[in-house]
């Protein structure tokens, strides 16, 4: 134990006995995991719920009449898909006319299960990166065990094979894009620089662009941009639209805030744009939207507008802005696409979705005919190179997904369908709001059966970095929660981005105690409007969604039976020196900075645990191949709770990533593991 200044908050290691835990793979960490995995699988696997709960949750994730979502790459739809027969998955294809089909012909490129076996590896797909105008090569991540880290392989489209002198790359959380069939853009880990510093910044990402060229040594491709070790990323692109081809580089210095640049005649030209604004450089045509009020051409902009430029103009000085959407108190801009003639926008008024169309150019607005009406979309491919096809997915807490298709000339139409998996005639769902510490009113959603008035609830939060959670379907919430009789709960907290940037920025840093007043809000409304009791009410969220159970455990103890804390940050006092935590500071603080940490600590969950106070009952899961959020958080926290004398359950997958499951196998055990233990907690015995 150390014992040092207890009011040096650069002292990281102050009085922390279970630093231990945090080597990932060390024979005592791992052996403490497999000591307490065994007691936690006892106590929660052996009823006959819980393999219900497991079997229905895989049926969920492996039945073939699913859809299967596509993306447009020249003259095919591509699919990655996993099921019973194909739990590490098939990266597949169909022509147009055959995916319109109910029983498409589907051309297997890659069978990631075949080569697990043949290669004796336990990989886990994260994409593939197609060259295009013609699409006879791919760049494919494949990534041991789901860590975010991943190989880079070049795949031979056309004739199936890896190619064996081609692009590749050892594991590591490497940014890599095609220029041309010969080249491409890589940052990666590329040793010590000239400068005597890494090519990798404190959060672990690349901070040098480099162009390799086919045939040459990685180490011998030139340097385009090199950022500082500070930054949190430093990434590059190239954009091959026809007439308007541009090499970009972003340089992301904090998690919310970055620059960017044109590489023109071999020197980077930067875009002179607000660092915290969501940029998009396309044709002719910059578009902004600002995350703070923003000043330009003698006019104040606040956060959430968005607006064009002539980009050429732009850089050429001209700052005239065409307007094409202005924020109300209750409607945001969540999210814009391109088609070859139109933007697509869209937004959220008290968290209901809505889609706009506007004409490129002229800004003239249109209507997109075929949509549903009270439906959560989002727009999940075009090809604005090629034409106004456009993809959109569609669903509420009790309508299956749907797969739209069409065109934004001419309207979209239903082309699949998930089947439904609970009997959504017997679920109603309303809308409240409850009344923040502050005043702030903060909505929520309440799911459940028509003749359940009251009972056990599960409320589900996240709250961080502008993320909006929206209405979807409870495939498995419904199974295993809402139709056996449980209410399910989604509160919509300061700290996402569903009333726009506000409603997050207002929550970063000293301003994070918003976040948890929020939740703790929703948790009281619920209570008051007597659909439970505290004895009967859980919370349950993952990675900065646990860090709010943890806040919620050790802050607010008294509001909950049962908390379900997944992939969790609980240490942040040494989250900055763990992984990618040194990116998040801008979301929450420095806690090396003393004033910053006066605020931290006032929540930080770690530092919060006593031995005197009563908590909920625990489950605590995490994965050993996490390496965004280390599971050393989980697993230190654990440590204390037992320490001070509380009982927790605790659960490590071994692989999972940051996802906490590597397969649909591994998801349903997971995801069972939890609904066991809240039936068992908060719910009534139904075993």
């Amino acid at each position: 134990m150390t014992t040092t200044d207890p009011d040096d908050p650069a002292d990281a290691t102050l009085e922390d006995p279970y630093l231990w835990l945090e080597d990932v793979a060390g024979d005592d960490a791992l052996r403490w995991v497999r000591e307490h995995n065994a007691p936690t699988v006892d106590a929660l696997t052996g009823t006959d719920r819980f393999a219900e709960l497991q079997a229905g949750a895989l049926e969920v994730l492996d039945t073939d009449d699913r859809i299967a979502y596509v993306r447009r790459r020249g003259e095919h739809f591509y699919n990655f898909w996993r099921d019973a027969d194909n739990p590490r998955g098939l990266w597949r294809r169909a022509t147009p006319d055959s995916y319109r089909t109910d029983s498409p012909e589907w051309d297997v490129l890659v069978d990631l299960d075949m080569v697990a076996e043949l290669e004796d590896e336990n990989w886990v797909w994260k994409g593939a990166l197609v060259l295009r105008p013609d699409h006879e090569r791919a760049l494919i991540l494949l990534s041991r065990g789901g860590a975010d880290a991943a190989v880079v392989r070049e795949f031979d489209m056309m004739e199936r094979r890896w190619v064996d002198d081609g692009f590749t790359l050892p594991e590591n959380k490497s940014d890599v894009g095609w220029i041309d069939r010969d080249t491409v853009y890589v940052g990666t880990d590329f040793g010590t620089l000239p400068d005597g510093a890494g090519s990798l910044t404190e959060s672990g990402y690349p901070r040098v662009v480099k162009r390799w060229r086919r045939g040459t040594d990685l180490a011998d491709a030139e340097t385009v941009f090199t950022g500082a070790v500070s930054d949190v990323a430093v990434g590059a692109g190239y954009d091959d639209t026809p007439g308007y081809e541009r090499h970009l580089i972003t340089r992301a210095y904090d998690f919310f805030d970055s620059l960017t640049y044109e590489i023109r005649d071999g020197e980077p030209v930067l875009v002179e744009v607000p660092t915290d604004a969501h940029v998009v450089i396309r044709q002719r045509w910059l578009l902004v939207m600002t995350r703070s009020d923003w000043a330009v051409s003698g006019n104040t902009h606040g956060p959430g507008t968005l607006l064009a430029f002539d980009y050429e103009d732009y850089l050429a000085g001209d700052r005239d802005a065409t307007v094409l959407f202005t924020p109300d108190p209750h409607t945001s801009l969540q999210n814009i696409s391109l088609t070859a003639s139109h933007l697509v926008l869209t937004t959220l008024t008290d968290v209901q979705t809505g889609v706009r169309l506007l004409r490129l150019g002229s800004w003239v607005p249109a209507e997109l005919p075929g949509l549903p009406d009270l439906a959560t979309i989002g727009v999940l491919d075009t090809d604005p190179d090629v034409s106004d096809e456009i993809f959109l997915t569609a669903s509420t807490f009790t309508t299956p997904p749907t797969l739209l298709y069409g065109t934004t000339t001419e309207g979209v139409s239903v082309l699949k369908q998930s089947p439904a998996f609970f009997d959504a005639d017997r679920v109603r769902v309303n809308q409240q709001f409850a009344t923040s510490d502050d005043g702030t009113t903060v909505p929520y959603f309440v799911v459940r059966l028509d003749d359940v008035g009251s009972g056990p609830t599960l409320l589900y939060g996240y709250g961080g970095f502008e993320n909006s959670l929206t209405p979807s379907y409870a495939a498995i919430a419904g199974r295993s929660w809402i139709d056996r009789g449980g209410i399910y709960v989604i509160a919509n907290i300061r700290g996402g981005g569903e009333y726009g940037p506000r409603w997050h920025t207002q929550a970063q840093k000293t301003g994070r105690h918003l976040v948890y007043e929020d939740f703790a809000a929703v948790a009281r409304d619920l209570v008051d409007r007597g659909l439970t009791t505290p004895g009967h009410l859980a919370a349950q969220g993952g990675s900065n969604g646990g860090l709010l159970m943890g806040v919620m455990l050790t802050s607010y103890p008294e509001l909950f039976g049962a908390l379900v804390c997944q992939v969790p940050l609980l240490d942040m006092r040494r989250y900055h020196r763990l992984l990618a935590g040194a990116s998040w500071m801008a979301e929450y603080g420095d806690p090396d900075d003393p004033e910053q940490w006066e605020s931290i600590r006032a929540w930080s969950p770690y530092q919060r645990l006593t031995t005197d106070a009563t908590y909920p009952a625990l489950l605590m899961t995490t994965s050993t191949r996490d390496d965004r959020v280390h599971p050393g958080h989980a697993r230190k926290f654990v440590a204390r709770m037992e320490e001070y004398g509380h009982p927790v359950r605790y659960y490590e997958n071994i692989e999972g990533g940051h996802g906490g499951a590597a397969d649909n196998r591994q998801a349903a055990f997971k995801s069972a593991l939890a609904y066991e233990f809240l039936w068992q907690t908060v719910g009534r015995d139904q075993s």
